[in-house]
């Protein structure tokens, strides 16, 4: 057991979520991007762009707003830190700024296991993102969709997140994790 851990805790969680990153965007044509928890955003360690010319401006090390993003969303979610203490900054006329709303959200980010932010930090961006659990189950990484929104609306959106939990667990299994019965 102790080798096991050992082993896993080795695991780069770059190289095990790649190959589904790419399955996402294949599946989608949106972008995928894997973010880890930061200091107080979550923050992009790889992304996977998708096959349209208007894309999202992911790129590696930019942060994903805890408030602001689904990424960002996820990772107060599941991280068990405190919620970020008002006032909150609108990034959009869609950003939630009131600390009461988001913790409201954040409980209900927790109780169905995924998070989406439409239009909440850039006009015209949607994502949605779910929690990639280590052996410990703790939070480990996040897995993301994005897109524009008039192209990621709500039925693409219904559509991608069957396939992005899906890959969000095959990861957090490929990781050891193993769900609770």
């Amino acid at each position: 057991m102790h080798l096991a851990n050992a082993l896993l805790a080795r695991l780069d969680v770059r190289e095990v979520a790649r190959p589904h990153l790419v399955a996402l965007t294949e599946a989608t044509g949106e972008t995928a991007t894997l973010s880890v928890p930061g200091d107080e955003d979550a923050v992009t360690i790889d992304f996977v762009p998708g096959a349209h010319q208007v894309q999202p401006v992911s790129r590696l090390g930019r942060p994903s707003i805890a408030h602001a993003t689904s990424a960002g969303k996820v990772m107060l979610a599941f991280s068990g830190r405190e919620l970020p203490a008002g006032p909150l900054r609108a990034y959009t006329s869609h950003t939630i700024t009131d600390p009461r709303v988001l913790a409201q959200q954040i409980a209900e980010v927790r109780e169905r296991g995924w998070a989406e932010a439409i239009e909440e930090r850039e006009p015209d961006l949607s994502a949605i993102a779910a929690p990639i659990r280590s052996s410990r189950g703790e939070l480990e990484a996040i897995v993301a969709l994005q897109g524009p929104s008039a192209r990621f609306d709500r039925a693409a959106i219904e559509a991608a997140l069957p396939l992005l939990l899906e890959r969000a667990e095959a990861v957090s299994r490929e990781l050891g994790w193993r769900t609770p019965h």
